[in-house]
């Protein structure tokens, strides 16, 4: 009997915060900024987000646990490299990635002019294309909810489907 389900969907969340002087990636894009993103990588929270969404879908253990901040190997790593690891953990359970979704969350920097440059890296790096990748940018409105101003979250949905 096969198990496989024809299609899956994941949900991956991630929040780091603004640190000065630190380079902000998003969707493997460089956003210029005086601020950046803290954390062992290059903590570029959407595709942290993308890639927990993507082992969710696929019942496996999440990033931190894949790539571990204890381990030397994955300081300051790329998280495009990261990503590439995880597609082929997809494709390696016979799925491929049809469509994903994604909020990001900050007061600042404003991210509204960059959503068409991220959103061509992501096609280029999923390699589907640009129609089936939501961003949307939102604030809290000043509501201060979880920090935003001093930090930025991402949470992403994705779809996968059976490759015949």
């Amino acid at each position: 009997m096969n198990n496989r389900l024809p299609w899956r969907i994941g949900i991956g969340f991630d929040a780091h915060r603004l640190k000065k002087g630190r380079k902000l990636m998003l969707g493997g894009t460089e956003i210029p900024s005086a601020y950046g993103l803290a954390g062992h990588s290059d903590a570029d929270v959407l595709l942290h987000a993308l890639i927990d969404g993507l082992l969710g879908a696929l019942a496996l253990p999440d990033i931190g646990q894949q790539f571990p901040d204890t381990d030397p190997a994955f300081r300051n790593a790329d998280s495009r490299q990261l990503l590439k690891t995880v597609l082929r953990m997809v494709r390696q359970k016979g799925y491929r990635l049809l469509q994903l979704d994604s909020t990001l969350v900050t007061d600042r920097p404003k991210l509204a002019s960059h959503i068409p440059d991220i959103r061509q890296n992501l096609a280029r790096l999923l390699k589907i294309p640009e129609n089936r990748i939501g961003i949307k940018a939102k604030t809290t409105e000043g509501t201060r909810l979880a920090l935003p101003e001093k930090s930025i979250s991402a949470l992403v949905t994705v779809l996968l489907r059976a490759v015949k």
